[in-house]
């Protein structure tokens, strides 16, 4: 600690920018400042927040130094944490002020949450008794303080008699302190009734927590086997403990049922933590959680950045989701952060899912990660029959997408008051619009991508820059009126194509781009809950872990659109969302079934899929990944370089290939035109770097970027280890 003095000292202060180190600052005399306490400083011509940083001052000319303008009154970010700001910096060679800024994106939360104006009653006594200040009166007893609306709704009056009594003294003000964001959690509000299984496994996870020490549980069990329950358990053992818990979500924002789950069990809701939060729900969640006073968080990925004072258990939620993977500025895939963050901690982490990734099973499988296995459903119930439709031997009527198989199966299903999924992971109406006279196709005009049509709101919409036109009536190359065709389907496609088939069917699309956000899509979710809708078509987030109690058939429009991009990952990606996708039958017991339509009913993951036999499908990738030295056996990072030109992108790429050091363990790929090699009016290239397990990854390319060309005039590099997209 810098204490207090009548002469001027310095500390490091970490800013939010992209800053390799942190600047020195001036600590005024009478100012005491610690690692870790949150600090306004001038940067340039603004002021900023910093963290006071760990480490030695440099050596600076006193008289040069800026002083800091203030410390905040609030909890300083602990040792913990800013270590863990550091080793994400290092490994995914970010400037740790560009980690930092994750920690400190709600700055009206530094300050003190404002006191509220409040009523206490007194001894006077009014000057005359009705009925309704009786009430109020009778509420008011115990001295408790109470706000005016507060007080007037619990009596059952109106303000204008709380008014009434305070200006005759029966009541005067006090300020009361913030109130909570939520109920504080009771970790035996409502003990579960779990299954044999389910049972040892929350036992096994019991005793981890109890321990208090670092160890990462893959919590692996089929669709609908109790796995929430299971690690609430892991829950209530932390909350024991007066320890805080983080619990990870892919798509915290549309799980609304997850959020009542929590509070049937432990009484009350956690607090919310993702983007769709408002900015002062925002601040008063990070606020309360670095005070202790909110003890359960679930969130997105940017969780894991909130400043705990007591985190003691993480539990990383459909631990497989692409969406943990942040591709933008810093990259990180937020399930491995929370096992460092853990391991930094020194506490337990609970990775759960139906289909974990390859990297998960293969530490369970080496010891790194204990595994707890659910091999059947709750209560006993059956998983859906699935099958394979063959696409060639049942195709679709000319101009449709849906196979006679499937519609057959969809009109018995409709027939017993059942729900239908059908899903397809595209968005909109179709993938590509042509002109069938000349041929034209519309592109979006800073992308290397076609524009999707979206019929329902009439435009035409590139998904990679956000750019959008309206959808025109004739060719804009020849003129031609009429004759612009939709190729390929999209969800809003097979929408029509089922209200042709089902005219009286209520259908549901679910997309994430549909009008309303993500209110309407929790709205809507919860009206497939309840049954009120028949048929419903989705992309991607109908995989998410939903409960659909009437859902018997899932029908998967295009189950082979996944393996067709060239990604390493393809197998494992499809395996795990048409697993997921087909999980959402039958989960209440009723004999439920799933369809794939695929051109390749003989490929490995139709195979591995329909047989149920997942043990198979893991072996088989487990065994090409080693062979091919890929991860979690080898090492992989891109390094994407782009520039306002295609010649100035693909310079430095080269500069870089050449400067790349030489390794008997590591070797560079490319540099090559990304897949999508023009993204906002931005060229790609990309250069891949593979190597052996233990190899220097970071070294190797930090020694690339220092020897290679500096950036100039419009090019960016950026660095992704571990990367997941190949585009």
């Amino acid at each position: 600690m810098i204490e207090d003095s009548p002469f001027v000292t310095a500390a490091p202060v970490l800013v939010p920018m992209p800053a390799e180190r942190p600047y020195t600052y001036a600590v005024p005399a009478g100012m005491r400042v610690m690692p870790g306490s949150i600090v306004r400083v001038p940067l340039g011509p603004r002021q900023v927040a910093g963290i006071v940083w760990d480490g030695a001052v440099e050596k600076v000319d006193a008289k040069k130094l800026r002083p800091i303008e203030q410390v905040f009154d609030c909890p300083p970010i602990d040792r913990a944490m800013r270590r863990f700001i550091d080793w994400i910096a290092q490994y995914t060679l970010s400037p740790p002020g560009m980690v930092a800024r994750m920690l400190l994106r709600a700055p009206e939360a530094f300050d003190p949450e404002p006191w509220i104006e409040g009523l206490q009653r007194t001894f006077a006594k009014p000057d005359r008794m009705t009925g309704a200040r009786m009430r109020v009166l009778q509420t008011a007893e115990g001295g408790l303080a109470w706000t005016r609306s507060g007080l007037a709704h619990a009596a059952g009056v109106s303000s204008t008699v709380i008014d009434g009594l305070k200006a005759q003294g029966v009541f005067e003000t006090v300020m009361i302190p913030p109130r909570p964001l939520v109920a504080a959690p009771d970790p035996n509000y409502a003990q579960p009734s779990l299954m044999p299984d389910q049972s040892d496994a929350a036992e096994m996870l019991r005793t981890n927590v109890a321990a208090g020490a670092f160890g990462v549980t893959l919590l692996d069990g089929v669709t609908g086997s109790g796995k929430t329950e299971v690690y609430f358990e892991a829950v209530a053992a932390a909350l024991e403990r007066g320890k805080q818990v983080l619990m990870l979500l892919p798509e915290i924002a549309l799980t609304h049922a997850f959020l009542e789950r929590f509070q049937e069990r432990f009484g009350a809701k956690p607090a919310e933590w993702h983007s769709d939060l408002p900015p002062r729900m925002r601040e008063r969640v990070w606020r309360q959680v670095a005070e202790g006073g909110v003890r359960v968080v679930a969130g997105a990925r940017s969780a894991l950045f909130l400043p705990f004072r007591e985190l003691g258990l993480i539990v990383v939620d459909e631990e497989h989701d692409p969406a943990y993977k942040q591709e933008d500025r810093v990259f990180y895939n937020a399930r491995d952060m929370a096992v460092v963050r853990g391991h930094i901690g020194g506490f337990p982490v609970v990775l759960a899912s139906a289909t974990p990734s390859v990297e998960s099973r293969v530490n369970a499988s080496q010891g790194r990660y204990s595994r707890a296995v659910l091999s059947a459903r709750f209560a006993e119930a059956a998983l859906p029959d699935l099958k394979t439709i063959d696409m060639r031997r049942a195709p679709p009527a000319r101009g449709g997408f849906l196979s006679p198989v499937l519609l057959g199966h969809m009109r018995q299903t409709l027939e017993k008051k059942e729900q239908s999924l059908l899903f397809l992971n595209r968005r909109g109406y179709a993938p590509l619009t042509l002109c069938r006279v000349c041929g034209h196709r519309f592109g979006c005009p800073v992308c290397s991508a076609w524009l999707v049509e979206h019929r329902f709101r009439g435009q035409l919409v590139c998904h990679h820059c956000g750019h959008n036109e309206r959808r025109p009536e004739a060719c804009p190359e020849c003129g031609t009126l009429d004759h612009l065709v939709a190729c390929g389907p999209g969800v809003e496609r097979i929408a029509e194509e089922v209200v042709a088939h089902f005219p009286d069917a209520r259908t549901i699309v679910l997309s994430s781009d549909l009008m309303g956000g993500v209110r309407r899509l929790r709205l809507e979710l919860e009206a497939i809950a309840k049954g009120e809708a028949d048929i419903v078509i989705g992309t991607q987030l109908v995989a998410k872990g939903h409960n659909f109690p009437n859902m018997t058939l899932v029908g998967v429009v295009d189950a082979d659109l996944g393996l067709a991009n060239g990604d390493p990952r393809a197998a494992e990606r499809t395996f795990q969302l048409l697993s997921q996708v087909t999980g959402r039958a039958g989960r209440t017991g009723k004999k439920s079934l799933g369809l794939l339509q695929t051109f390749q009913p003989d490929h490995p993951v139709m195979r591995a899929i329909v047989s149920g036999d997942a043990e198979a499908f893991y072996e088989r990738e487990i065994g090409e990944r080693e062979r091919a030295g890929l991860p979690p056996f080898g090492r992989l990072a891109g390094v994407i370089v782009s520039a306002a030109t295609r010649a100035e992108a693909e310079g430095h790429a080269r500069g870089l290939r050449r400067a790349a050091p030489q390794a008997s363990d590591l070797f560079v790929l490319g540099p090559a035109e990304a897949p999508l090699s023009l993204i906002g009016g931005r060229h790609r290239f990309r250069l891949l770097i593979q190597g052996e397990r233990r190899a220097d990854m970071q070294g190797f390319i930090r020694a690339m970027l220092a020897e290679g060309p500096k950036i100039r005039g419009s090019v960016r590099v950026q660095v992704d280890i571990d990367p997941q997209s190949f585009l």
